[in-house]
């Protein structure tokens, strides 16, 4: 089987620069990124993820200074691979005042698929950005339907705690897909935590336009094993079903935590047997139209 990675990441510290990777001594919510402050490049990712099946991927976007010259770079890693599928997610702030001018240069790019503007992250770094207002926001709402008017995607990262209020948002927008980010990053893994979780994420997982991404459960578990994040995916894949579930290494971030064996493995004996063909190469294949 040909499978597909849903989410991971690319960067040339040449080419592009990332404010947040450069930076030294600042400790992320997803803990210490000085083992990833390096290149990672289409080689050395796709010869992590290939002995296990995958022949494609999706690259989302990851804080560069500049969205336009972080997706151009990667068009050009893309049209220089033709040999590794690769569609993209960008960045794009739907607020803007001239977003339609700025989709459309976006869209200029054969490698886009979608966009991805982050609500949540952590509860401790959202007090500071202030992205979680985006939730109340009217022209967030209106560049949401513009994005589905677009045939565009949306790629949705938030924490639990957001989920009935942007389920309120999407329900007035039905014909904007969206891929839920991380399972919808749940950070309290205690049993009470992952009841609050699962209640929260059905208000997601009713509108059949959203889709859930098993990915990048390493960063509120940094020693997760697959029994430690089982209980997640079992809720992932019951709630929304294979169909709607794809798989994500968010890689080179996940990278911290494990090797890509390992976290592929530990899907694989997670994922029903009947279920992995939807979950690892289907799903993410339609969805972000990825033709091989």
């Amino acid at each position: 089987m040909k499978y597909i990675d849903t989410h991971h990441h690319l960067w040339d510290l040449n080419a592009v620069s990332y404010p947040w990777l450069e930076a030294k001594g600042v400790t992320r919510f997803f803990g210490d990124p000085a083992p990833i402050q390096r290149n990672y490049l289409i080689d050395e990712f796709s010869a992590e993820a290939a002995p296990f099946g995958f022949v494609g991927s999706v690259h989302v976007q990851v804080g560069a200074a500049d969205a336009w010259e972080e997706a151009k770079w990667v068009q050009v890693v893309a049209d220089a691979n033709p040999d590794w599928p690769m569609a993209q997610v960008v960045f794009c702030d739907l607020t803007r005042p001239d977003l339609a001018d700025q989709l459309d240069r976006f869209q200029t790019l054969s490698t886009v698929r979608g966009v991805r503007q982050i609500v949540g992250r952590a509860p401790g770094e959202d007090a500071q950005t202030g992205t979680n207002e985006l939730a109340q926001s009217d022209a967030f709402l209106e560049g949401l339907k513009a994005v589905g008017e677009r045939g565009l995607t949306f790629d949705l990262q938030l924490i639990p705690e957001l989920m009935p209020a942007i389920a309120e948002v999407l329900q007035q927008v039905p014909q904007t897909r969206i891929a839920l980010c991380h399972a919808g990053s749940p950070h309290d893994r205690s049993p009470e935590g992952l009841r609050e979780y699962a209640q929260a994420l059905r208000s997601l997982s009713q509108l059949p336009q959203v889709y859930c991404k098993l990915s990048g459960l390493g960063m509120f578990d940094h020693n997760w094993s697959a029994q430690s994040i089982r209980p997640i995916v079992d809720i992932c894949l019951d709630q929304f079903g294979a169909e709607r579930c794809m798989f994500g290494s968010n890689f080179p971030v996940d990278k911290l935590y494990s090797s890509y064996e390992k976290l592929v493995q530990s899907y694989f004996r997670i994922v029903p047997d009947g279920m992995q063909r939807s979950v690892f190469a289907d799903t993410g294949r339609a969805f972000y139209r990825l033709v091989e």
